[in-house]
């Protein structure tokens, strides 16, 4: 891996899980963390064990609710007042909603906590962001998705399932996309695989994640992020998909340029951008 000395890194759903562990990994490797999460309790002790990790270092820490869109441009705005450039952004949060859920901003809450408020905090960010990186958490549950462009309010209703992987979708188009209309940011994303954490945990995932032997550590879960956020950019492909630091491909659904193209402006028109 590259070195993540005196780098600045933006974690979002960093209070618990893969966000923690990526941020206490990159805190130990001289890093800058700089936490996003939504619960504050929960946000305070993960910048404590953060802190630790980084020797004592100062690690800001900031509360956001993504499935409030203002609180997206009250984050920025803290973020540009302190942070010229950033050279990680890691849209990491996110989370799967039982039944239909509609936030107070019009959206389907899967597609708004997954992919809209990430898509909104990296436009806002994107002069901070000029030849740094952005990485996406997306995951294989991609395959189960149908993602509908046009329809980001969700007016068409869909099992929970497929819901989480259209928002899937949309992590894997959005980094695919970027690459291609922000060539000076390489942009990624990536499958974590299967891991024991509080994802799910409204549903019982969290729970069955914890009984299965197969399931990772949130730290294995989050070794394909830090090396995507330390790795020389010679050696990645900027806009691909990866699973285990190995370029993979997702469904073909999810690699048509024009369907991503489709979602990029869609999705600038439902955040306000267009």
């Amino acid at each position: 891996m590259g070195d993540f000395t005196g780098r600045t890194v933006v974690i979002t759903g960093a209070s618990s899980g893969i966000g923690l562990a990526a941020a206490i990994d990159m805190a130990r490797r001289g890093a800058n963390p700089v936490l996003v999460g939504r619960n504050p309790a929960r946000l305070e002790a993960a910048a404590a064990a953060v802190r630790e990790a980084a020797g004592g270092r100062t690690v800001p820490a900031y509360r956001s609710d993504f499935a409030k869109l203002d609180d997206v441009h009250v984050l920025v705005d803290h973020l540009r007042q302190r942070y010229q450039r950033i050279d990680v952004l890691a849209n990491n949060a996110g989370g799967v909603v039982r039944g239909h859920a509609v936030t107070a901003d019009g959206f389907e809450a899967t597609l708004q906590t997954n992919h809209l408020a990430a898509f909104l905090l990296s436009n806002l960010l994107r002069e901070q962001l000029r030849g740094g990186r952005i990485i996406n958490t997306a995951s294989g549950a991609h395959a189960l998705g149908a993602l509908d462009p046009g329809d980001l309010r969700g007016a068409r209703r869909r099992g929970m399932w497929r819901q989480y992987g259209s928002a899937k979708q949309a992590n894997i188009m959005f980094a695919a996309e970027a690459a291609r209309r922000w060539p000076d940011i390489m942009s990624a994303s990536y499958h974590p695989g299967f891991v024991r954490s509080r994802f799910g945990s409204t549903i019982g995932i969290n729970v069955m994640a914890r009984l299965v032997p197969f399931a990772r550590t949130p730290q294995r879960g989050a070794d394909t992020l830090v090396w995507l956020a330390a790795t020389p950019p010679v050696q990645l492909t900027s806009g691909g998909y990866y699973i285990d630091r190995k370029l993979a491909r997702p469904t073909k659904a999810t690699t048509d340029p024009a369907q991503a193209a489709r979602l990029w402006d869609e999705s600038l028109s439902a955040v306000g951008l267009a």
